[in-house]
């Protein structure tokens, strides 16, 4: 894999936002092993618009063998929510802050997010 990105993503996370973000994440999951670490932190609203953004960027990483990793704590609540309540919460490598989303030795979501 090459150098990560890191998003930093703020307020709400929209079908607006989707509209906004996504040929700026497509260019991101574009190519070779796509490494992008998304900042959701500051997200104060997420809805299916958000995740359907958050999904395709998955997608597009998986089908070419790359890694993503949100960062979200509890002060973006409604994204946790939202990825509990669709069952999807497992399918993301989730991490509670910026700094062990880039240790490329740290765990998986599995104790980020309980």
């Amino acid at each position: 894999m090459g150098a990560t990105t890191v998003m930093e993503l703020s307020g709400e996370l929209d079908i607006l936002a989707r509209i906004n973000l996504a040929d700026r994440i497509d260019v991101l999951t574009s190519t070779g092993r796509p490494d992008l670490v998304v900042d959701l932190r500051r997200v104060t609203f997420m809805d299916c618009g958000g995740l359907s953004l958050l999904c395709r960027a998955r997608l597009r990483i998986l089908s070419r063998d790359g890694r993503l990793r949100l960062v979200t704590d509890d002060g973006s609540p409604s994204v946790v929510r939202l990825l509990r309540l669709t069952g999807l919460l497992d399918s993301f490598e989730i991490h509670p802050d910026l700094l062990s989303a880039l240790d490329p030795l740290s765990p998986t979501s599995d104790d980020a997010i309980a």
